[in-house]
């Protein structure tokens, strides 16, 4: 066999076993081959395993140093095209202010709603490339983005062209989503506001392959189940999956709606109880939570220890946006569902790879194995725990993609 490169000297070749998602119990079964190498051709992953079994030839070999490898992390829930900031609430609510106080003069996700539909293209990819540099060098490989922060449909398109630019600028897998964030607040808008993203918004977003996604944000103060459920059997016509924002606050039926709708994903669950978890166990839906969100706002931990005793298949994401999770870091979040979401060290890594890769149906990445992209982190030390041990990102070295060394 030959091979580009060869990466040598590696104390612990660490990655999730099996193949898909993983689920219940399964989550704790993670393949650590040790004194390993791996084979790299064309940007792939092409043999791995124990270093005294290797019998090609490696164009170039590299020598890590004893450190420990795992697969490039997959963040499946981020916000990261939008401007403006949102210091002024945050002083506020930690100086007290309630929320709603923060809306009714004009703060809050209406704001950032404002400012980024006021910005240009350049000016949002200007503002996103630097934060998605942050989430590369912390160990994320593969970054969804969704849309959301616009009043229009313009300013929707807007931020999914920003997505496709920013593609060309980073060394990272981008995978963009369509939001459905905040309805019209006046109801004939809104009906009218649904009605045309029905016929036209969700049809012209597979046709020109803007998204491979639609996202509902399903609560009192966003979409009905009932609206929701009119885009979702839209965008599985236009042969779009679909995933949902639910449990955040309240559960309304959001979880059992997007289960029904065969949603790759439900996110958030800080709200979820016994009837949302068992019916998550009993589904192919990855429950992605997101403990920066906690973190930020002060919110109940998601119940990812009950989720995966249940036998549910459990993902991690930054949720990186201005207002509630301002985290850049997979690698910190990965720490942070293990302090705040209960899950173990080995869960929190297969969350954070297999799972979280296929609550984005994608199948090239997640693992360290032949046939898949060469997205691998390498790490300061010997030991695959560092990375949720360690409560920020210096755990990583070096962060490769497609075999090839990042830089930013």
């Amino acid at each position: 066999m030959n091979a580009d490169h060869l990466l040598t000297n590696i104390a612990q070749l660490v990655t999730p076993s099996g193949t898909g998602a993983l689920r219940g119990g399964a989550m704790r079964e993670l393949s650590v081959t040790k004194d390993a190498a791996i084979a790299i051709r064309d940007g792939m992953i092409v043999w791995c395993g124990p270093r005294m079994d290797w019998r090609g030839i490696a164009m170039v070999e590299t020598d890590l140093g004893g450190r420990a490898v795992l697969p490039g992390l997959v963040d499946p829930h981020t916000h990261a095209v939008w401007a403006g900031d949102r210091l002024t609430d945050f002083d506020d609510r930690a100086s007290g202010v309630d929320y709603e106080s923060i809306l009714a003069r004009g703060g809050g996700i209406r704001h950032t709603m404002r400012t980024t539909a006021s910005a240009t293209h350049e000016e949002l990819v200007a503002l996103a490339l630097p934060r998605l540099q942050r989430m590369i060098r912390a160990g994320a490989t593969t970054i969804e983005i969704k849309s959301g922060y616009g009043f229009s449909w313009d300013a929707e398109l807007r931020q999914l062209i920003a997505t496709q630019s920013l593609r060309a600028l980073v060394p990272a897998e981008l995978v963009a989503t369509m939001l459905f964030h905040v309805p019209p607040q006046d109801a004939l808008e809104r009906d009218a506001y649904i009605t045309t993203a029905v016929s036209e918004w969700i049809p012209q977003i597979a046709r020109e392959h803007l998204a491979t996604a639609i996202d509902v944000f399903i609560e009192r103060e966003a979409f009905t189940c009932g609206e929701a459920s009119r885009l979702f059997i839209a965008a599985r016509a236009a042969g779009l999956a679909c995933k949902v924002h639910a449990d955040q606050f309240t559960a309304i039926g959001g979880t059992e709606l997007a289960i029904s709708h065969g949603a790759l994903s439900v996110d958030h669950l800080e709200a979820s109880g016994d009837a949302q978890i068992a019916a998550l166990a009993r589904s192919q839906t990855i429950a992605t939570i997101v403990p920066g969100v906690s973190l930020h706002l002060g919110l109940p931990a998601a119940p990812g220890r009950r989720l995966i005793d249940a036998g549910a298949a459990v993902a991690v994401g930054t949720d990186c946006n201005p207002g509630s999770s301002p985290l850049y870091s997979m690698s910190l979040a990965l720490a942070l569902a293990v302090r705040l979401n209960g899950l173990t060290p080995a869960e929190a890594i297969i969350a954070a790879t297999a799972n979280a890769a296929a609550a984005l149906r994608s199948t090239a990445v997640g693992r360290i194995v032949s046939g898949m992209r060469a997205d691998l982190l390498v790490l300061k030390s010997a030991d695959w725990r560092d990375v949720p041990y360690t409560l920020g990102d210096d755990a990583v070295a070096q962060v490769f993609s497609a075999g090839c060394e990042v830089l930013v």
